[in-house]
């Protein structure tokens, strides 16, 4: 007889994985499948030829005191350690260097020694994105004031009204009009940190971003962006293992082949089997999702139609010699090679290096290096793996001319396209990063979690809140408690002892 449960979670990226997490916490019966042999999706950390290597260069926030992270760890117990970054990144581009730090004073008080910078501009400036950062940073460290809202919620939502007055003007515009009303969009070395942060966070630059994403996603580094000792894949599996020993069924290497709406449930059918589920929950691409269903839908068309309009990566995975390293400790360089262009296709390349201590005995250390490919233009390219290539060679270029000591390092180069990534992290066809948050309303849709078909929900950052690591994974928990069975309540936290 075909196995039953409440709800299939298919794909275990960081939204699938809290989702089950929750479900499995509060005495849900759930299947989590996932096609790959590891759990983690595009934030995941895979083996070759021995050698570890993040799946992407990124960054991971949320691991500050209090954050979402930070308390899985803690009220799960799990067996991960975690380096707050201190710098959490260097960008170099020509004539420019500027480390950000964990925190924002410090930050500007780099920015404001540069010469010629409008230092009181600059002040008014981060006051208000300061502002702007706290109302949606304080969603995010209390995931129960994000979509679906209770009362309660609302009632606080509404006593917080005075704090969200800050983003009232800003909606709909595009960060680079803010610049101009403060009188910095002449001040180079600002413009370029800007556009390099919102093309790695929000997926867009600076003329075409909508403000209060950037504003919020400036905050990025000084928001507990941590290293995970091990690759980040060592937190993805730290939650598969914790969801597994609260009852849920983690099924690895077992993808899913269909999904069949049968009656009142969904038919399941994966590599090893089929269950019979009350409810999905897809941690996939539309793309993905259409194809399992041999089917689509409107608002399926219109997600893909928008996924599409964004960005696949092509990556180099580096073999490094520690000995010709500047640190040991794990490090994240942003790398310009040409500021007046575009921060795409090999002219702005993102690397993250791994810690010295995580060779396993190799001897070796491991960078993984990306930038963003427009999905589009390489789609409809007659030549796409001489489209690619060229993009990687620009790279390799950057690398040598903005970081000579990193490149004078390489001892292996294992170059990957959007097919690559694709492989690596089973997401459909290499998209990256989700929706880019150009500038207008169209951003603000989707924010409540819906049902694309009875019973079938999506999480990821296709969907609200969107990019990054956390926000996937809060959007998961949010969905868990749409698709969560009535009479199973939310368990209270573990508690935990202090040291």
């Amino acid at each position: 007889m075909t196995e039953r449960v409440d709800v299939a979670v298919v794909g275990a990226g960081f939204g699938g994985l809290a989702c089950a997490l929750e479900l499995a916490g509060r005495g849900a019966r759930v299947a989590l499948f996932e096609q790959l042999r590891y759990p983690g999706g595009c934030a995941s950390t895979f083996t070759r030829g021995g050698h570890r290597f993040e799946s992407g260069a990124t960054l991971f926030s949320g691991f500050g005191e209090g954050m979402l992270f930070d308390r899985w760890i803690r009220e799960h117990r799990l067996d991960v350690e975690v380096e707050i970054l201190d710098p959490t990144i260097e960008l170099r581009a020509p004539g420019l260097r500027l480390v950000t730090p964990p925190d924002r004073a410090r930050f500007l008080a780099q920015l404001t020694s540069l010469p010629g910078a409008p230092v009181e501009r600059l002040h008014a400036f981060f006051d208000e994105q300061r502002r702007v950062a706290d109302a949606l940073w304080s969603l995010f460290d209390d995931p129960s004031m994000l979509p679906p809202l209770g009362l309660r919620a609302l009632g606080r939502h509404v006593g917080r009204l005075s704090h969200y007055l800050p983003l009232a003007r800003l909606v709909g515009r595009t960060l680079a009009s803010v610049l101009r009303r403060h009188g910095l969009d002449g001040f180079e070395p600002l413009r370029i940190w800007l556009d390099a942060v919102c093309q790695i966070t929000v997926q867009a630059g600076v003329r075409e971003v909508e403000a209060p994403f950037a504003l919020g996603a400036m905050d990025y580094a000084f928001r507990g962006t941590g290293h995970v000792v091990g690759g980040v894949g060592e937190l993805a599996w730290a939650l598969a293992r914790r969801f597994a020993a609260l009852g849920g069924q983690l099924r690895t290497s077992d993808g899913v082949r269909t999904l069949t709406r049968e009656g009142n449930v969904w038919r399941v059918g994966a590599r090893r089997g089929e269950v019979l589920a009350e409810r999905v929950v897809a941690n996939l691409t539309p793309h993905a999702l259409r194809r399992l269903l041999g089917r689509s839908t409107t608002a399926l068309d219109a997600l893909a139609r928008d996924v599409e309009r964004g960005w696949g990566a092509a990556m180099h995975y580096l073999v490094l010699d520690p000995a010709k390293l500047p640190r040991a400790t794990a490090f994240h360089l942003e790398l310009i090679d040409d500021a007046d262009e575009a921060f795409v296709k090999g002219n702005h390349v993102f690397v993250s290096v791994s810690d010295a201590r995580e060779d396993r005995g190799r001897g070796k250390r491991t960078a993984t290096v990306s930038t963003h490919v427009p999905m589009r233009e390489l789609r409809a390219n007659a030549d796409p793996g001489g489209y690619v290539a060229a993009i990687q060679a620009r790279m390799s270029r950057t690398i040598e001319a903005r970081a000579p000591e990193l490149h004078a390092a390489i001892e292996t180069d294992l170059t990957a396209s959007p097919r690559t990534f694709e492989r690596f992290t089973g997401r459909d066809h290499g998209y990256v990063g989700g929706i880019p948050r150009r500038a207008g309303l169209s951003a603000y849709r989707r924010l409540l979690p819906r049902a694309y078909l009875p019973g079938l929900y999506l999480v990821g950052d296709s969907v609200f809140p969107g990019q990054s690591t956390l926000a996937t994974a809060l959007g998961g928990l949010r969905v868990a408690e749409v698709v969560a069975p009535r009479a199973l309540p939310a368990l209270p936290p573990v508690s935990v002892r202090s040291a």
